[in-house]
């Protein structure tokens, strides 16, 4: 196969960032056995940005994502979501930003086995202490947020009776359940199949399109290619940030024709 990206050309921050990083340090360990996991990154992305993220096992990816998903704290640095310093907050409230204002999509799809893809999306709103919402309006959102990604035939399915792209759609659905300022999309092909994988993409990319900002941890160069802009981590560091150009290879299946050698 050939190379489904566009020539890559000079990033440009963007005007309005939704995520704003600065000098942010992860160290991991005591004494003489510390790990460097992030080395004094800084960066930026903004609203309605695809990015994908790269990088060999141990580059510090991982790591990142779990900071500006709030799922964890920088050893130093700071790190601002929609200009609001996340850096210091606790752990409470922490989780009340991840449920407020972050979507997760999972490699795993993290489904409960015993529970509908309906009470499996509205799952987040039972969690949201401030929410006003009766049982029926909960029940109408996760039937919407299910609709979005084409499940409205699976509502009462259970998820050993659905396909992993079907399970992952869920997942999606329930990501976007809280309209989320952010998603963070980690590996979120990797239990799946080719088709199904081109599947998933092909909704991230639509949810991009309609306004969404999505940021992807992947180690797969073929589904990095669906996002508009790819970061490189090495050792802690970012090595390359670079635009990707038109979304080429969702085109060329939009359009029906085979990649071109």
């Amino acid at each position: 196969m050939g190379d489904m990206t566009a020539q890559s050309e000079p990033h440009q921050i963007p005007k309005q960032p939704l995520i704003q990083v600065a000098g942010l340090t992860k160290v991991y360990g005591m004494g003489d056995v510390q790990v460097k996991a992030l080395d004094g990154i800084d960066l930026e992305i903004g609203e309605n940005e695809f990015v994908a993220i790269m990088g060999p096992s141990g580059s510090g990816k991982s790591t990142l994502m779990n900071l500006i998903g709030c799922l964890d704290r920088p050893t130093s640095g700071r790190y601002l979501l929609a200009s609001e310093d996340i850096s210091q907050l606790n752990k409470a409230q922490l989780a009340q930003v991840r449920s407020k204002r972050i979507g997760f999509v999972f490699q795993g799809f993290n489904l409960l086995p015993r529970t509908t893809a309906l009470d499996n999306v509205i799952l987040p709103l039972l969690y949201n202490r401030n929410g006003k919402l009766s049982e029926a309006d909960k029940v109408e959102k996760g039937l919407k947020a299910l609709e979005a990604v084409g499940l409205s035939d699976r509502v009462h399915h259970l998820p050993h009776e659905l396909s992993g792209g079907q399970m992952q759609r869920v997942a999606i659905a329930r990501a976007l359940i809280n309209d989320p300022l952010l998603i963070l999309a980690d590996e979120p092909t990797g239990n799946l199949d080719t088709r199904s994988s081109r599947e998933i993409m092909s909704l991230l990319v639509q949810l991009y399109e309609r306004g969404r900002t999505i940021v992807m941890v992947t180690h797969e160069k073929d589904i990095a290619a669906y996002a508009r802009r790819v970061i490189r981590f090495r050792d802690g560091r970012i090595a390359s940030d670079e635009q990707n150009g038109a979304l080429r290879k969702l085109a060329i299946e939009r359009e029906g024709h085979d990649e071109p050698d």
